[in-house]
């Protein structure tokens, strides 16, 4: 029997992961970029808590009166953002969250009285308390403007205020920080770890082994994949306890998180792949990296919503792929929902990944 048919692919397989897995840790600057630098913005961020100055996201129920002085009013008050939805459901899971002040309902019982009802939850505590003296300011000076005239009869009814569990600012940025931590580390760990073994001709002698490549790729992605994992654990546990960050599920949605990671893994690997692959030096990585970085990072949600964006930039905003993965996230932390419920979050990724497998294929560089 031939020494090849003796090799045993599996122990090559296990002793390139571990000894990728040991120079990982060999560096230090990996540990501080995937878990030190999330924990620093997780409490930086966390710390804000809804700060700043006083502005109000308010929607109407599809009955209001938008011909009335009062909707006019609302317009015209610079602290208001009125916002509409396509649908009740999403309506109801923005106010939820607190990311809407209130809804209100405008009702006209006659030509000069209107009512208006308003309905919050307890997540937009922090903001209703300072609304309702708007409204009564935006009603006060529509009565001003009347007087003399028929006189103008606003009423506002107490906010009806409905218990929900309460959103807070870390539900919102840890799963941004987890994703920051995996696109940038994962992004420099797989294209400087290639590049290098490329050019030290490292790989050039493992192809000469009896070792498949396959098991070469595999060996280098999963100590990479290992090393993030563990660091995604420390984040989820550090903001679960720490920060009180939400775990609707508990263990179950930490898994389901897991899972969404190792998807996100595997398309960042394969971004690693070819840009270590079409550079010539290793001083155009950091470059590449950027450029495919740092938009989704600025665009994705990672620290802000996006809809802080123009409606033509979101539509661009939600086919990024780590998009995907912090809406995913946010979707199984505080909402609860399944991971099958994610569908569409794991279908724009698996597209990504096949596209960017395609490319890697044709691409790579074994010397």
């Amino acid at each position: 029997m031939s020494k090849t048919s003796n090799y045993s692919q599996t122990r090559a397989l296990f002793a390139i992961t571990r000894a990728s897995f040991k120079a990982i840790f060999a560096n230090p600057s990996a540990i501080i970029f995937s878990v030190l630098f999330p924990i620093i913005f997780i409490l930086i961020f966390g710390a804000f808590d809804n700060g700043g100055n006083a502005s109000y996201r308010i929607a109407l129920t599809p009955d209001s009166d938008t011909t009335s002085e009062f909707y006019q009013g609302l317009k015209q008050t610079p602290v208001v953002k009125l916002v509409s939805y396509s649908d009740t459901l999403e309506l109801n899971q923005e106010l939820q969250k607190g990311k809407l002040t209130a809804v209100l309902q405008i009702l006209a019982d006659s030509d000069s009285t209107h009512r208006i009802i308003v309905r919050s939850t307890t997540a937009s505590a922090n903001t209703l308390g300072s609304f309702v003296p708007v409204l009564d300011y935006i009603r006060l000076r529509i009565e001003q403007a009347v007087r003399g005239e028929e006189q103008s009869t606003i009423q506002i009814d107490p906010p009806i205020v409905t218990e929900v569990r309460q959103y807070r600012k870390i539900d919102f940025i840890l799963p941004g920080q987890l994703g920051f931590s995996i696109l940038f580390s994962t992004l420099f760990g797989i294209a400087f770890t290639f590049f290098g073994l490329r050019e030290q001709l490292v790989l050039k002698r493992f192809y000469a082994t009896p070792i498949h490549r396959l098991n070469i790729l595999l060996g280098i992605g999963a100590s990479r994949l290992s090393f993030q994992l563990l660091s995604v654990t420390v984040l989820l546990l550090f903001g679960h306890f720490a920060m009180d960050f939400t775990l609707h599920q508990g263990a179950v949605t930490f898994f389901e998180i897991i899972f969404m990671t190792v998807l996100m893994l595997f398309l960042l690997m394969g971004v690693g792949l070819i840009f270590s692959s079409v550079v010539k030096t290793d001083t155009s990585i950091p470059l590449l990296i950027n450029l495919f970085g740092f938009p989704q990072m600025m665009l994705s949600g990672t620290f802000f919503p996006i809809d802080v964006f123009p409606g033509w930039l979101q539509k661009f905003c939600y086919i990024l792929p780590l998009t995907q993965f912090n809406d995913a996230i946010r979707k199984l932390a505080f909402e609860g929902v399944p991971i099958w419920s994610c569908w569409s979050e794991l279908a724009i990724l698996t597209a990504w990944m096949i596209l960017i497998y395609i490319i890697a294929a044709r691409t790579i560089k074994w010397e």
